[in-house]
C-alpha cells in the first residue's frame, strides 16, 4: 500500500511541475492564475498523501485544509483584481 501511495505522490509532483511551467510561461495572466490554483490544489493533495505515507493523517489534514482555503481565497482575489484591470478592489 505504501508503494502505491508513493507512486501516486510522485505522479502528482510531476503534474505540479508541469503546472509550474505553465505559471512561468502562460499566455495570459488568467492562464497563470489558473495554473497557480492548480499548483495549490496539487499541494493540498500531496499533503494528504504524505500524511498517509507517514501514518500521521490527523496532523497533515489540518495543515492541508488551511492551505486549501488560503489557496482558494488568493486565486479568487487575484482573478477579480486582474479582471478589473488592476483597479482598487
Amino acid at each position: 500500500m505504501n508503494s502505491f501511495l508513493l507512486g501516486i505522490t510522485i505522479f502528482i509532483v510531476v503534474l505540479t511541475a508541469i503546472a509550474l511551467y505553465r505559471v512561468a510561461v502562460g499566455k495570459t495572466i488568467f492562464d497563470r492564475i489558473i495554473a497557480a490554483g492548480l499548483v495549490g490544489t496539487n499541494g493540498f493533495i500531496i499533503l494528504i498523501l504524505i500524511g498517509f505515507l507517514f501514518e500521521r493523517v490527523n496532523m497533515f489534514i489540518d495543515i492541508a485544509i488551511a492551505y486549501a482555503l488560503l489557496n482558494f481565497v488568493i486565486v479568487i482575489v487575484l482573478g477579480k483584481y486582474f479582471d478589473r484591470g488592476g483597479e482598487r478592489l
